[in-house]
């Protein structure tokens, strides 16, 4: 599957801005730790592009390790010929799925998924409501601040970093990197 039929297949199954943005969000981070690994960037990104695609029709409040997000959605995704290897990292990026993360792409798409969320939050509440002023120490002191964006999770913020093997700071940093040359398309900036 390429760029083009997995941004359609987001778009056709995604209404919300938000969770539009957060798939794209993803995409970049995933590209650019493919990058960094000597990937494929293409196949990365289309996981993260694809990775919540039926969150929306499809969210699965009781967790469900078969049923809903993001097994209904995998089961559409080897339908349509997408790699074992891909799946299983869709899947694995929700723990209560019982799939384990083994793969790096599994481990990254993990590690960026919670990150990315968080990320454009800290970016909203700034004056200037981009990523290009945004540092280090601030997403930091965010992330300690449990009022703020409650629904990420900081436990897999943490344990993603840890997975992945990149300590927590150079990993915030590297997807704030990644994140701000897509801004104007994640309506920042």
């Amino acid at each position: 599957m390429n760029r083009t039929d997995a941004l359609q297949l987001m778009q056709e199954h995604t209404q919300s801005p938000s969770l539009r943005q957060h798939m794209l969000a993803v995409e970049a981070a995933m590209r650019a730790y493919a990058a960094k690994f000597g990937e494929d960037a293409d196949a990365w990104g289309v996981v993260g592009l694809l990775h919540d695609f039926d969150y929306e029709k499809y969210p699965n409040p009781e967790h469900s390790s078969n049923e809903g997000h993001p097994s209904w959605g995998v089961r559409l995704l080897r339908e349509r010929g997408l790699p074992d290897d891909q799946c299983r990292a869709i899947l694995g990026h929700g723990a209560y799925t019982g799939v384990p993360r083994e793969s790096r792409l599994a481990h990254t798409l993990f590690a960026v998924d919670e990150l990315c969320g968080f990320l454009v939050a800290c970016a909203l509440v700034r004056p200037s409501r981009s990523l290009a002023d945004l540092e280090l120490s601030s997403v930091k002191k965010k992330l300690k601040d449990k009022a703020f964006a409650r629904g990420v999770n900081r436990d897999e913020v943490r344990q993603g970093a840890e997975e992945l093997g990149v300590p927590l700071d150079e990993h915030i940093a590297f997807v704030i990197a990644a994140l701000r040359p897509v801004e104007a398309t994640l309506s920042l900036g």
